[in-house]
Parts: C-alpha cells; sequence; structure tokens
C-alpha cells in the first residue's frame, strides 16, 4: 500500500494550491479518503473526508468553504484544493485511506481511523 502526497509549497496569503495524493497497492474505489495535518508543535487534526462514491464529504469547521475535497476513481487519486489560505493552514498535510465504509469510518465523523494507511505528507506553509 501506497500514498504519495504533493503539491504543497511556500504560498502568500489570500492564495491557492492544490494537494494530490496518489495511491497503489488497494482498490482505492471502496475506501474512503481523507486528509489531515499537523501544525509544529502540535497534533495532527482532521481537514476532510470524502466517501468511496465522492458523494458525500465532511470538512473541520476551520475549512469549511475554502477547502474542497475531491477525488478520481479512474486515477486511484484524491485531491484537497485549498484557496484563501491563512498562515493558521501552515502544516504537514496527509492523506489517508479507509477500508470502512462510510457510515463505519471515523472519518466520516472528523476523527482518527486506526486502520488507515498513511501518507508521507506534504509541507504546506503559508506566509502573512
Amino acid at each position: 500500500v501506497q500514498l504519495q502526497a504533493s503539491g504543497g509549497g511556500l504560498v502568500q496569503g489570500g492564495g491557492s494550491l492544490r494537494l494530490s495524493c496518489v495511491t497503489s497497492g488497494f482498490t482505492f474505489r471502496n475506501y474512503v479518503m481523507g486528509w489531515f495535518r499537523q501544525a509544529p508543535g502540535k497534533e495532527r487534526e482532521f481537514v476532510a473526508a470524502i466517501s468511496d462514491s465522492a458523494h458525500i464529504t465532511r470538512y473541520a469547521d476551520s475549512v469549511k468553504g475554502r477547502f474542497t475535497i475531491s477525488r478520481d476513481n479512474t486515477k486511484n487519486t484524491v485531491y484537497l484544493q485549498m484557496t484563501s489560505l491563512k498562515p493558521e493552514d501552515t502544516a504537514v498535510y496527509y492523506c489517508a485511506a479507509d477500508s470502512s465504509s462510510w457510515v463505519r469510518s471515523p472519518l466520516s465523523s472528523g476523527r482518527n481511523s486506526p486502520r488507515a494507511h498513511w501518507g508521507q505528507g506534504t509541507l504546506v506553509t503559508v506566509s502573512s
């Protein structure tokens, strides 16, 4: 199982970035996918999740209206479009894959899943 996140970088406040997470080694279309982030000195926190069919999404309150999670099941890839970025969005962003159904997955309620597979993270730095 591999999850390769990319797309991070340095951006000015108010700017945009699009993160990608390319996956392999599992049946992507059957997995709930999510994004988490970890800022320096802080615990990892939930950002967004998307159901296997892409019909259902969930967002942390802190990013609602600014970030959009999407997926392409033909490319085994999940995306995170980030707009109106703020310095407090600075963090390492991780993608996660959970084999549970949406209703059973902790990701659907904004929680970490002990069964999830994780990528290596991509750093997003937002300057003020």
